[in-house]
């Protein structure tokens, strides 16, 4: 549960948001939109930046908003520094080192990564605020008609490189592909290959689509997925995971799905399989956070130096919910570790008051409230926001 509510229910939900006492979960991750401009104007997009939209926020107006994530959760879990693009503002590293002065646990920056491709000595920066650090960077396709339709722009080579200097310093990074029926679905298997020729990639994240925002060439009656139809093409094109692998996580089943395995040189191999379901009942860890369980440490040492059964591996793993550490262990680290997310986002296609009370992964608005990303994107955007004041207003 949340540590602390910050409204009244008056309407109940989702019209009181900012967490209200109807919510049912805490901030296992919570994004700070820095600014609203962009050195993009794709297509799709939830938020509807572009290089004219909206402004930078002012570093005081950041630091309350990361101030009000630290009222509410003490020590947050995991806090994405997003956008607009992030990388664009002009105090972007005054923004980070505020953040690592607080008590995060774990820091992301979501990004297009096209600073990081063009300037060498940035990616080298970035490197600085590791460990607990990591980007989570934007990768639908490997097809440049595909990027041009998602993203507006032929991007491969800036992603090309943009992961050649990332590698050359190691640092953590996520792959996130928005995933389209028809356009993108094909290259699934592909990414998750690709991904994991990457050293400093440790897993890759999949979001069907968000019926919100910007979505210029989207037809929802037939582009929109489903977690399940994703979980089948993982499934379908790659030979690595296996059913039992790809499982709901507990605190979010509705939205949230996951896989973790461990990479030990060319080889791989599934972890959630071994997973007792018993102990995944206890939510009380977050999703995201994979360096900081000391007491998996010596069981994933002694799980993988032998030919353990499953019963024993069951045993061993007893803590591991869906977050691994970094391993104190010779051959054995946080360079290891590889994970499947396949994170959709409700929208008015798919909505349910019920998950939507679940959701987990929240966003620090204008107002300094913290909001469902679901429901700020349908809801709380601008001139949607203004019309749910209108609607308040008539039904009070």
């Amino acid at each position: 549960m949340p540590y602390r509510f910050n409204t009244k229910t008056d309407y109940g939900c989702p019209y009181d948001c900012g967490l209200c006492p109807d919510h049912e979960q805490h901030s296992c991750l919570t994004i700070v939109e820095v600014t609203d401009r962009c050195n993009l104007t794709c297509p799709t997009c939830y938020a509807g930046s572009s290089p004219t939209y909206g402004r930078h926020r002012t570093l005081d107006e950041i630091k309350k908003m990361f101030d009000v994530i630290v009222e509410n959760e003490k020590e947050p879990d995991v806090v994405q520094i997003s956008g607009g693009e992030p990388t664009i503002h002009p105090q972007f590293f005054e923004i980070l080192d505020y953040a690592k002065s607080l008590p995060i646990r774990h820091l992301m920056l979501n990004t297009n990564g096209i600073r990081i491709a063009k300037e060498k000595d940035f990616a080298k920066r970035l490197k600085t605020y590791s460990p607990d650090f990591e980007i989570y960077l934007q990768f639908d396709s490997f097809k440049d008609e595909v990027l041009q339709e998602m993203r507006g722009a032929a991007l491969t080579t800036i992603r090309t490189q943009a992961l050649a200097n990332l590698n050359e310093v190691n640092l953590s990074t996520t792959l996130v592909a928005t995933l389209q029926k028809g356009l993108n679905d094909d290259e699934i298997g592909k990414i998750i290959d690709f991904a994991l020729q990457q050293k400093c990639v440790r897993g890759v994240t999949f979001q069907p689509t968000q019926i919100a925002g910007r979505l210029e060439n989207f037809n929802p009656e037939k582009d929109r997925m489903t977690l399940t139809e994703v979980r089948r093409k993982i499934l379908e094109q790659t030979a690595i995971f296996e059913p039992d692998d790809l499982i709901p996580v507990p605190c979010n089943p509705d939205a949230l799905v996951m896989a973790y395995a461990l990479k030990l040189d060319d080889e791989v191999f599934p972890l959630t399989r071994f997973v007792n379901p018993n102990d995944l009942l206890d939510n009380s860890k977050n999703t995201i956070i994979y360096e900081q369980d000391e007491q998996l440490h010596g069981k994933m040492i002694e799980l993988f130096s032998t030919a353990n059964s499953v019963a024993c591996a069951e045993e061993n793993l007893q803590s591991i919910m869906c977050c691994l550490p970094q391993i104190d262990a010779p051959n054995l680290g946080y360079d290891n570790l590889f994970r499947i997310i396949i994170m959709q986002f409700i929208d008015a296609y798919n909505f349910d008051v019920r998950a939507i009370k679940k959701s987990c992964v929240h966003i620090v608005d204008k107002d300094y409230k913290i909001i469902p990303f679901e429901t700020m994107n349908l809801f709380y955007r601008d001139d949607k926001k203004e019309y749910l004041e209108e609607l308040k207003d008539k039904y009070k």
